[in-house]
């Protein structure tokens, strides 16, 4: 493919590329790495800033998934941030309350937070700077301040008066003033910086790295963040979508049983690539099975901006999103037939279902043979009628709260999070998606300065279905960073924001680097879409059938095309579809690597540095 004007280069090098959703995230991380740190020390220290300076999307009280690639181990892992649901967290505490669903907002969706723990675990283990060194640029942002984008200051314009009337702690962080604070202009968290500084100082009298490390991990799972949030959760009753105040349900003890965990990635091939991605907890598998099914369909015989193209990955991801529903779940809790969904006999079948018109069904196939089960997707309607919706939903919201009957229609809803990337000169490789405690979500703990992650809403409350709440298991996240090998050696981490966005974005994206011989840069910036037909991860979850939203840079004939093959196409602003960071390395000939970087222009945020 001849290259294309791009709205920024393709970063090339051999010393180190870095890849974010935030210029300051990639900038410390790249900073790292010059100053003698690893991919791991500058993944952490990037990941730490995002919390700061992307509050609307992620906080300290988040979650995050991590896949990466340790040179001397010479293999793939993922390790798991996803905090578990309390012990008190049962179907029928909530049907006592009357209610539904899990509420998308306030106390009652916690989970533990469990992005400090896998970022201090990574660095523990896998990087070489001690934490200190690690936490100060996070620090020094959120004491000196750091400038706010226009999302943050429309995240809080949004909920001002939940803040103001209800949310007291968080006004206290986001409206100092008792205004909603002025765009592009420096803004400072210093409850973060004084938490971040109290940890290491109660953790700097232990002896070794490792020994000063572990005590911050102990310091926040058993210590003075964890009974503060103990007793936030325990006597405070917050206003939440249920229209009542409630207390929460997590407590010291979910928190002290909780660590981070480092599992075996899921992978399956596509030509020379072995994509790798976290398992059923996470969307990540709904990755892998679409490519399983899309290269039984000849996808790298058309073009990436036809009809044909896209109508085929839409309907394989349709596809995907229905298993997804029918047996994603935690694995720790629930039986997931994951072997059976990416076999290349199921994915045949599945293949064979996609013909030429658009399916308007939703289509969980029977991996194995077995039957499945749907939730009651008239949950949302009964929700939706009894809920308070004023003041925002599951997802991060960046506007005006109109009526919830007009933002059903418009999706003025737009969920995000973050992702970075980082590959070092020894080739080191690490994809994180941060995401969870955003500023909107719960009320800030007043003694630490941050919200805590509503994740919960992401499972049910009817009883044994694989996404049925458990008490200590992990909600099925939408979180999902990608890696892949080529031709069996480590080639490319990626990742995007994005909600149910996440693994469809990423799909196109990789299909047209893979198949189609785009660079990142232009892969990142093509043309691209996504579908609604499912469910949504995110409170209210109400479904959706058949939609594309496309960028409206595709080819009026190929929306054409795609309306009358019967799918309902929404065309969206010409710049809005896609999130994507990406890095890659290969070797050279003469030695040495060759490192790339890419990063989504959209927003006007994501960068990519490296040299």
């Amino acid at each position: 493919m001849a290259t294309s004007f791009t709205t920024r280069p393709e970063i090339r090098g051999s010393f180190g590329v870095v890849s974010s959703t935030h210029w300051l995230a990639s900038q410390v991380a790249m900073s790292v790495l010059e100053r003698g740190g690893n991919a791991f020390d500058a993944a952490a220290a990037g990941g730490f800033v995002l919390q700061v300076v992307e509050p609307h999307l992620n906080g300290p009280g988040g979650e995050v998934p991590i896949l990466f690639w340790d040179e001397k181990d010479r293999r793939i892992q993922a390790l798991c941030g996803q905090g578990s649901a309390p012990a008190l967290a049962t179907p029928a505490y909530f049907k006592q309350l009357g209610l539904d669903l899990v509420p998308g907002i306030g106390l009652l969706p916690a989970t533990v937070p469990g992005a400090f723990g896998a970022w201090l675990t990574l660095l523990r283990d896998h990087g070489t700077w001690e934490l200190a060194d690690v936490l100060r640029p996070a620090i020094e942002y959120a004491r000196n301040g750091f400038p706010l984008v226009p999302r943050i200051v429309q995240a809080i314009y949004a909920v001002q008066a939940l803040f103001r009337d209800e949310w007291s702690s968080s006004a206290a962080v986001w409206m100092p003033d008792g205004k909603v604070p002025h765009p592009e202009r420096l803004f400072r968290t210093p409850a973060i910086a004084d938490t971040y500084t109290r940890i290491l100082n109660e953790a700097s009298t232990k002896g070794d790295r490792r020994a000063r490390i572990d005590a911050a991990i102990d310091i926040w799972y058993r210590g003075f963040v964890a009974r503060a949030i103990d007793q936030f959760y325990r006597t405070q009753a917050i206003r939440d979508t249920t229209g009542e105040r409630n207390t929460g349900l997590l407590r010291l003890d979910d928190m002290a049983a909780w660590q981070a965990r480092y599992e075996a990635p899921v992978t399956t091939q596509l030509g020379r690539y072995t994509v790798a991605k976290c398992g059923p907890w996470s969307q990540g598998p709904v990755f892998l099975q679409q490519l399983a099914v899309l290269k039984h369909l000849g996808i790298e015989n058309t073009a990436p901006d036809s009809p044909e193209f896209v109508h085929k990955v839409a309907e394989a991801a349709k596809l995907a999103f229905a298993d997804k529903l029918a047996w994603y779940g935690d694995p720790d809790a629930v039986d997931v037939p994951l072997e059976a969904l990416l076999c290349d006999g199921y994915a045949r079948e599945r293949a064979a279902l996609i013909g030429d018109r658009a399916s308007t069904e939703l289509r969980p196939g029977r991996p194995g043979g077995r039957d499945f089960r749907l939730p009651d997707l008239e949950a949302a309607v009964r929700t939706l009628a009894q809920s308070d919706t004023r003041f925002g939903v599951g997802e991060p919201t960046f506007a005006q709260l109109p009526p919830v009957q007009e933002w059903l229609e418009r999706e003025v809803f737009v969920g995000d999070t973050c992702h970075i990337d980082v590959i070092d000169s020894d080739g080191n490789m690490v994809a994180a998606t941060p995401s969870g405690g955003w500023l909107s979500s719960s009320p800030a703990v007043p003694e630490l300065g941050f919200s805590v992650t509503t994740r919960l809403q992401m499972t049910w409350l009817e009883e044994d279905l694989p996404g049925t709440l458990r008490p200590g298991m992990r909600p099925c996240t939408t979180l999902s960073p990608g890696m892949a090998l080529r031709d069996g050696e480590p080639y490319m981490a990626f990742g995007t924001p994005g909600g149910d966005q996440q693994d469809q974005w990423a799909v196109s994206f990789f299909l047209r680097h893979a198949l189609h011989g785009m660079n990142l840069q232009e892969a990142i910036e093509y043309p691209s879409w996504h579908i609604d037909h499912f469910p949504g991860s995110f409170w209210p979850r109400t479904t959706t059938l058949n939609r594309i939203t496309a960028e409206s840079r595709f080819p009026i004939a190929t929306l054409e095309a795609l309306r009358a093959a019967g799918h309902e196409v929404k065309a969206g602003a010409d710049w809005s579809e896609g999130r994507i960071s990406a890095c890659t390395r290969e070797p050279e000939a003469g030695g040495g690597r060759l490192l790339r970087a890419g990063a989504n222009p959209r927003g006007m945020q994501g960068y990519a540095v490296g040299r």
